[in-house]
């Protein structure tokens, strides 16, 4: 493959494609065209995770919807070819694909391009799916090979209760055929449908203006943000500590909703000018790294509710959405086993209590991951980012020394009184962290496979919270958090006027457009939780069973 002539009019057949991802090479699909992204991996300011998702598929979508038309353009220079014809996606190592080396005139490049599939996707495959299948379970694709190469006398010398699936198994295919039978067929006719209604519903709102920013309304921001500070100030001098935490408190989380903006360049779309907001608002006023979120969260929009990718979910050992964190997964964002042992079982099966005291004291945590990854060496060090981090390294100074120091140590006379103060102005933001988890909680975290289109996954996956408009300021535009993972370059005070575009593209396509109120997400949420809770204690009385039959066992051998 070196010496390979990458023309930009060269056209790559699947398999050439499949043999530069076994050398290394991360080659992604836009639009048609072959890009080699090599070159940029550390240079993405988003972080290399983002781009290592994406190799093997048509990321088309995913481009588009994350990044501004601009860098689309810049993209071109990494562009070695074209395909013909549809594409089918591979599954990316990151997530366990296994691909072929390729040899031209060997006997491989004979082979049926299909036999790919069988290696790289280890999920649900569209030529055998469809909203009136029969579920498959869910095993990995290395196990799948494995039971394939068991002879049939070993087979049938198995007991009925090892052929049994697991419980675990079990579960998984129960929830995955809810969600064939539930969503449109995962064929490919079916998605690619999807997929160009999903474009054009793109193109109409672009023309109704909704991508246009209304600076006005952040006019209205800045006069609230204004009055809350000042009343922190206020109560701070009179010595009112508890309020004046109250009143930081209230101030951070309005402040983050704007920084969200920022993060995905919907106020002025210039990258620099957007981080330099998001920057100010998030490392200057609030401690936290506006770099480390959208490093965290542009993964999060890629690999939305999957529980060994999308660190949005990944909070073991206190909290599991799914039972598959019960199989110690390894976290492809921490790169670390998320360990199912004693302290996780505890936790577990008592998150539907732990669940809000935990989101309360949920902005200390962010704290520990804004310093790993300014200071462990996560943030980009080249490419049109690398100043950022140094800027936010100052804006850390500068914010523990007007809250840490002149706030905290010098206007608080007392160590009781900077408790209260401390615990107020973090506790505070607490239903913040509920706004952020409650529209993916509750969720589905089905693996269905490579072949579900963009806009198909991200409504499956994310919720929408129905207010009415007054309260829009309260929940700050996450309560649309379906519309943003369509579209999340949209300003969100815009969401609410996608959203109605978005109901009509549901009912269009088939697709489930899932909204709650505030009250019935918080219980859809619970549930959930509890639901999962009760699978712990099964799963440890199960545990406790096979271990007491194992003991029996050995005594009666003795």
């Amino acid at each position: 493959m070196a010496s390979t002539i990458c023309s930009r009019d060269r056209v790559w057949s699947r398999r050439e494609i499949e043999g530069s991802i076994a050398e290394g090479r991360k080659i992604i699909i836009l639009d048609g065209q072959v890009i080699k992204a090599d070159a940029w991996l550390p240079y993405h300011p988003g972080g290399e995770k983002e781009i290592l998702h994406m190799v093997g598929r048509d990321a088309t979508d995913e481009i588009r919807a994350l990044h501004s038309p601009e860098a689309q353009v810049r993209m071109q220079k990494f562009m070695i070819g074209r395909i013909e014809g549809r594409w089918d996606n591979f599954l990316p190592p990151i997530q366990g694909g296994k691909f072929r080396p390729y040899v031209k005139g060997g006997q491989e490049e004979d082979r049926e391009e299909n036999e790919s599939d069988v290696q790289t996707d280890g999920a649900l495959s569209s030529s055998s799916s469809n909203s009136s299948a029969p579920p498959s379970p869910i095993f990995d694709p290395v196990d799948k090979r494995d039971r394939k190469a068991i002879p049939s006398s070993s087979s049938s010398s198995l007991s009925e209760a090892q052929r049994q699936p697991s419980p675990i198994e079990a579960i998984l295919s129960t929830e995955k055929a809810n969600d064939i039978l539930k969503y449109p067929s995962l064929d490919h006719l079916s998605q690619d449908d999807i997929v160009a209604k999903y474009r054009a519903l793109n193109s109409r709102i672009r023309a109704a203006g909704l991508y246009n920013c209304p600076y006005g309304a952040y006019g209205i921001e800045c006069c609230r943000y204004a009055i809350l500070f000042a009343s922190f100030v206020v109560a701070l001098r009179y010595s009112y500590f508890a309020l004046s935490g109250a009143f930081l408190g209230m101030f951070w989380h309005q402040l983050v909703f704007t920084a969200h903006d920022a993060g995905h360049m919907g106020i002025t779309h210039n990258f620099h000018v957007d981080t330099c907001i998001g920057i100010f608002i998030a490392d200057f006023l609030g401690g936290l790294s506006i770099g480390w979120w959208k490093r965290n969260h542009n993964v999060h929009h890629i690999v939305t509710n999957s529980p060994e990718h999308d660190p949005d979910i990944e909070h073991m050992p206190f909290l599991a959405i799914s039972t598959r964190f019960f199989s110690s997964l390894r976290s492809t964002y921490y790169d670390r086993i998320m360990e199912f042992d004693a302290a996780a079982r505890w936790a577990i099966a008592s998150q539907h209590w732990l669940y809000y005291p935990l989101l309360t004291l949920g902005r200390f945590n962010l704290y520990r991951l804004s310093w790993e990854y300014l200071f462990l060496g996560q943030a980009p060090k080249k490419g049109p980012a690398w100043w950022h981090r140094h800027l936010e390294v100052l804006g850390h100074i500068f914010f523990w020394t007007w809250f840490g120091y002149f706030t905290v140590y010098r206007s608080i006379p007392t160590a009781w009184d900077r408790f209260v103060f401390i615990m107020i102005s973090h506790m505070v933001t607490g239903p913040l962290h509920v706004q952020i988890t409650l529209s993916h909680f509750a969720m589905s975290t089905s693996d269905m496979g490579v072949h579900e289109s963009f806009p198909q996954k991200m409504l499956r996956t994310t919720m929408d919270v129905d207010c009415p408009s007054w309260l829009d300021f309260i929940h700050g535009g996450l309560q649309f958090q379906a519309v943003h993972h369509l579209f999340p370059r949209i300003p969100r005070h815009n969401l609410r006027a996608a959203q109605i575009y978005v109901r009509e593209f549901c009912k269009e396509t088939g697709i489930p457009y899932v909204i709650y109120g505030f009250g019935r997400g918080n219980q859809e949420v619970l549930g959930r939780l509890g639901e999962v809770a009760k699978q712990v204690r099964v799963f440890e009385d199960c545990r406790r069973v096979v271990a007491r039959k194992v003991v029996e066992g050995k005594e009666k051998v003795i």
